[in-house]
């Protein structure tokens, strides 16, 4: 990702692209209850499929520190979550070393008068004791209320919704678009608007954690926990305490509890532009993948995501499908698991007449992946189509005098991948697609061509990019080369931090970018930077 620019490009660190693993296929193939059975085995060695022995157990503080969430709503369920951390900056959070039941509650009021959904779930430490129940059996399109009781405690409450109906006719939908909130970068001002405001979901693309500490000149704040020196000594217990830290922020807390989340994932919740199974910090790829393990499963521990996704040791799939009524579609996209290798490394993470970028089978999303979107957009019927994935998707070259430079840790490096995904979009089938993205922080808005690099080619989908919540961009100079070098990019800045909001109609998709100066501070206000809106039935976008 680019970070810590300030007036001149600072070399950034080589970006390393990985290959797939064979163990990835196991995950796709297995079903809903053998996925929780794996999670069993493999992170619960000694309770195997046989539920552990619960015993009565109080609390004198605090447990419930990380607060609650939801995520993943679909037409009759959606998944909660939350962990039991009475010292969450411990490597156990400060629980006893067994299981512990947790007894949950959905109600229709925030009163819980009238409760339709309510069970035990049980907090076992070899999973952090966080808790991830997927309740089914809600009635479509509607608000919930839900809470969580363990130890003699109660949860905060939290609010959320299902999806519509599959068949349902929705005038409305609005969802709040965010991505890279590095801890030290800022507070997370960007989270307290979104809170408050009028939402139906919040979609997260990515670095929800930073495993790198900020330049001191950046630095607002500091991490709560600090991670080893050497990434290879990362361990689970690092990551645990990390992604306690940010929880631990009032701000962010509150933004979960209001809101049911969908997640798409980039490198900073593993190590700084790791690709497939490798990364340059950690040369041994073994060893790297022992790291990976521990970042996916801490990642699984502290997030709404359904527990039939749980992680299997180092593969965990993230690629998921939603749909909201006949009015959308989302499709959450990984970017970062099933990569090719790199080519053409750059130690200022750029490449620059490489022919080896153009090779036609290197792969961005894994050949699977691939198949898989391609063939849910062609036989999607929903009015919007959006594709939720970490990066920029538009061309963001540097033009030079002797040939563009190019972002190697973004889709400028795959262009053949690309190419397919853009045929996928243009096909007669598939109309009123647009891609979501984050992680160069600048908010950006885009046509996307058949061909991207050709300006005659034609456009056949639209993009919008939301700036980071916290991380700081490019400078405004480098920014407007990169807009200078790149006609489809339409709307470009990098200089406020923010977020985007989009009003989604049966004839309209309106994105509002919302911004602020860097560095977000507590009291900094957030403002209405640009307004761009794509039409039905009219690829590309325009300023409205």
């Amino acid at each position: 990702m680019w970070y810590g620019v300030d007036n001149t490009i600072v070399p950034l660190l080589q970006r390393i692209i990985g290959v797939f693993m064979s163990r990835r296929r196991l995950l796709l193939q297995l079903s809903r209850t053998a996925a929780v059975l794996a999670w069993q085995q493999v992170f619960a060695p000694g309770v195997q499929a046989q539920a552990p022995k619960l015993e009565a157990w109080s609390a004198a503080g605090d447990i419930f520190t990380l607060g609650l969430a939801s995520g993943e709503p679909r037409p009759d369920s959606v998944v909660l979550w939350t962990r039991l951390a009475p010292h969450p900056l411990q490597p156990d959070g400060g629980m006893p070393p067994r299981a512990v039941p947790v007894q949950w509650v959905v109600a229709v009021d925030a009163g819980f008068k009238q409760v339709v959904k309510s069970g035990v779930a049980v907090a076992d430490p070899a999973s952090a004791h966080s808790v991830h129940v997927d309740v089914t059996g809600l009635s479509p399109g509607r608000t919930y209320f839900y809470r969580f009781e363990s130890g003699g405690q109660r949860s905060p409450i939290g609010r959320t919704r299902t999806a519509p109906a599959p068949g349902a006719q929705v005038d409305r939908l609005r969802v709040a678009v965010a991505s890279c909130q590095n801890f030290e970068a800022g507070t997370f001002t960007v989270h307290k608007e979104i809170a408050t405001a009028d939402v139906d979901l919040v979609i997260f693309l990515g670095d929800y954690i930073y495993e790198v500490d900020a330049r001191s000149y950046q630095r607002q704040r500091s991490h709560l926990h600090k991670f080893p020196s050497r990434p290879e000594h990362f361990t689970l217990a690092d990551y645990r305490m990390h992604h306690a830290g940010y929880k631990l922020d009032a701000d962010l807390r509150a933004c979960h509890a209001a809101h049911p989340w969908l997640m798409v994932w980039d490198d900073h919740e593993v190590i700084n532009d790791y690709t497939g199974a490798d990364a340059l910090k950690i040369p041994h790829h073994e060893t790297f993948l022992n790291v990976r393990t521990a970042a996916y499963r801490a990642y699984f521990e502290h997030l709404p995501v359904s527990p039939s996704r749980a992680p299997i040791g180092s593969v965990m799939r993230m690629h998921e499908r939603y749909e909201w009524g006949q009015l959308a579609e989302f499709w959450t996209v990984d970017g970062r698991q099933y990569r090719d290798k790199p080519v053409c490394p750059a130690k200022v993470g750029l490449f620059w007449n490489c022919k080896w970028v153009d090779m036609r089978e290197r792969t961005m999303l894994g050949q699977d992946q691939e198949y898989w979107l391609a063939e849910g957009l062609a036989a999607s019927t929903k009015a919007w189509k959006f594709i939720a994935q970490p990066t920029q998707v538009a061309p963001g070259v540097l033009g030079t005098l002797m040939g563009p430079l190019g972002y190697a840790d973004g889709w400028d490096a795959f262009p053949a991948a690309r190419e397919r995904l853009m045929a996928a979009i243009a096909q007669p089938r598939v109309p009123d697609v647009i891609c979501l993205g984050g992680d160069v922080h600048r908010h950006v808005a885009a046509n996307l061509r058949l061909n991207p690099l050709d300006p005659a080619s034609p456009i056949v989908a639209s993009e919008f990019v939301t700036s980071s919540v916290t991380s700081q961009g490019l400078s405004e100079l480098l920014n407007a080369w990169v807009k200078a070098s790149n006609p489809d990019v339409l709307h470009m800045r990098s200089d406020e931090r923010g977020y985007m909001l989009l009003d989604i109609t049966p004839t309209q998709t309106r994105c509002t970018f919302r911004g602020t100066t860097h560095p977000v501070r507590a009291d900094s206000r957030l403002r209405n930077q640009a307004v761009y809106v794509v039409d039905r039935g009219v690829p590309g976008t325009r300023k409205g």
